[in-house]
């Protein structure tokens, strides 16, 4: 059986999770604590520590809510998803193409030094070309040889989760409220820091300030990209710089 959750579990979660700038207060940027009144109900305020403060006591069943709705407005369409992560397919592929023809011209230049110097050893044993001068070109194509093992190295440890990390954060963002209003309290602050970096309250409203690339999603849901898109069979607006921002 399932029990209601507790919203002041949920927001105990998350200021403690947080620390003491995870919820805070608008006027005077202290943290937010909870209270409990008649033993029962869960009020949230100002701890004061810079004086008497003019936030209102909050709700628990009201601040829950309000948290929700802070996931909710980063919601991405179902429909704009597939479009998105369909482009981040494509970005993918190009992406693997480039990289593979890349690491091909560096092993193809590396193999042609590396014959250019044992040719020159060869003809500096046959006396074709002076000590010197093998001494100084042999120096040159070291040097580049090592430049180019550096530059496939680079290749081989470059993030390849990087694409697969942006296209869990759309899928986050797609479905974090509806996550949120059925996991326990624990998995909710959990996610609410993932989402979040602080956030304040004047009483009537949350401020929240979302981590990147959380930030980039909400003020294209802001500005009603998502319904833009829909009325144009345009390819989707740069998904990358989603994975940029991860």
């Amino acid at each position: 059986m399932v029990l209601p959750l507790s919203f002041d579990e949920i927001i105990f979660n998350f200021v403690r999770n947080q620390g003491s700038r995870s919820l805070t207060c608008a006027f005077d940027e202290c943290a937010v604590t909870a209270e409990i009144k008649k033993g029962k109900y869960v009020y949230y305020h100002c701890t004061g520590y810079r004086g008497k403060c003019d936030l209102p006591y909050m709700r628990e069943e009201v601040m829950g809510e309000r948290l929700g709705q802070i996931l909710k407005n980063i919601q991405i369409p179902d429909d704009i998803l597939r479009q998105l992560q369909d482009s981040l397919r494509q970005d993918s592929k190009q992406i693997q193409e480039e990289t593979a023809a890349q690491q091909t011209r560096l092993e193809q230049r590396h193999s042609a030094v590396r014959r250019r110097m044992e040719q020159a050893y060869l003809d500096k044993l046959d006396g074709k070309i002076s000590e010197e001068f093998w001494a100084a070109r042999n120096a040159q194509w070291q040097e580049e040889a090592d430049g180019i093992v550096l530059a496939l190295g680079a290749l081989q440890t470059a993030n390849p989760d990087r694409l697969l990390t942006a296209n869990r954060i759309l899928e986050l963002a797609n479905s974090a409220y509806s996550l949120y209003v059925r996991q326990n309290p624990s998995e909710q602050g959990k996610l609410l820091r993932i989402v979040l970096s602080n956030c304040a309250t004047d009483g009537v409203s949350l401020y929240p300030e979302y981590r990147k690339p959380f930030d980039l999603i909400f003020e294209r849901a802001k500005a009603e990209e998502w319904r833009a898109r829909r009325d144009s069979n345009s390819r989707p607006i740069a998904p990358e710089a989603i994975a940029l921002s991860s």
